[in-house]
């Protein structure tokens, strides 16, 4: 059995994502948990929050909690917010804010 839950329209670039992400990636849920909590990146807060909304799905699903393990996952681009900077000489320059959809996948260990 698999718990999965994502996060849509996260404000944060995927490439600072996929930094994080690589760090959890086939590790049990709890080792996880610490990982994210010592790591100073700004994408471990969204993911930590993910991170548990799955293992509460695993729970609902009656999963042995203690036996879950990071199966898959993943992030992608989501929508860009653009927006514009005033520049020199009455030129604009354009910001690209991008966010993020972060996909998660909790499995029992066997």
């Amino acid at each position: 059995m698999e718990a999965t839950a994502k996060a849509m329209h996260v404000r944060i670039a995927p490439r600072k994502v996929q930094i994080v992400l690589d760090l959890i990636r086939n590790k049990p849920c709890d080792e996880a948990l610490a990982i994210l909590k010592y790591t100073p990146k700004a994408a471990c807060e969204p993911i930590e929050k993910l991170l548990k909304s799955a293992m509460a799905n695993a729970e609902n699903k009656d999963m042995d909690t203690s036996a879950l393990y990071v199966a898959e996952c993943s992030v992608s681009q989501g929508p860009t917010l653009k927006r514009i900077r005033p520049r020199a000489q009455g030129r604009a320059f354009r910001i690209n804010k991008k966010t993020s959809h972060i996909f998660l996948t909790l499995r029992e260990a066997e």
